[in-house]
């Protein structure tokens, strides 16, 4: 694919005092070209536990293709292709969750604990322009995986 037809793709995740904020990292960068920085913000939990966010933001084209390329083993493609019209919203963002113990392990399935959002490029930029995008782009994916 020789044209990526998002703006930006963020993916975020979240480490509990009760985890492992490298292991957490770790499962984050599954997604993540090499390159990739990762921003780190501190917080403190309604019952005052630490909550570390581990946040990026991918804008060139080519570290779009890569996170891409990581969804594109999605063992549930076609179901999220199915549920496109709930998975965009009307500012065009694409949502997916994927499972961050997986992510760990290296396997990409959906699940609890990264959350990857993807804005479509759309124009005119409506939510039924952007659910085409990012069918075209999925089905694309889906049917020989390349990005």
């Amino acid at each position: 694919m020789a044209a990526v037809p998002f703006h930006y793709v963020d993916l975020r995740a979240f480490a509990y005092a009760t985890e492992d904020e490298k292991r957490v990292a770790d499962a984050l960068r599954t997604f993540l070209p090499e390159d990739a920085e990762l921003d780190r913000v501190e917080n403190v939990g309604h019952h005052g536990d630490r909550i570390v966010v581990l946040s990026a933001r991918i804008e060139n084209a080519d570290g779009m293709r890569h996170v891409l390329d990581r969804l594109s083993g999605l063992d549930e493609i076609d179901q999220v292709i199915g549920e496109l019209d709930q998975r965009v919203d009307d500012n065009c963002a694409l949502f997916l969750r994927v499972d961050k113990q997986a992510a760990f392990r290296g396997e990409v399935r959906l699940g609890p604990g990264i959350t990857v959002r993807a804005k479509v490029e759309a124009y005119p930029a409506k939510k039924a322009a952007a659910v085409e995008n990012a069918r075209e782009t999925l089905e694309r994916l889906a049917d020989d995986g390349e990005t």
